[in-house]
């Protein structure tokens, strides 16, 4: 069985049923439950921004 995150005092536990911290919502295991049109949509969007990111680098040194 997983050992479920319980927050260390009161402030946190209030403050991720306030904020709605998802920060151990958030896992490998979500990610893989996903469709596969919408993974593979994250994955396209987060490669282009990476190679866009790495392009502008490069054409603004070669500048």
């Amino acid at each position: 069985m997983k050992e479920e995150n319980k927050p260390f005092n009161d402030v946190i536990d209030h403050f991720n049923k306030i904020e709605g911290n998802a920060s151990n919502v958030v896992s490998k295991d979500a990610v893989k439950k996903l469709p596969k049109p919408l993974k593979f949509f994250g994955y396209f969007m987060a490669s282009f921004l990476s190679i866009s990111i790495l392009l502008m680098i490069i054409l603004n040194l070669l500048h």
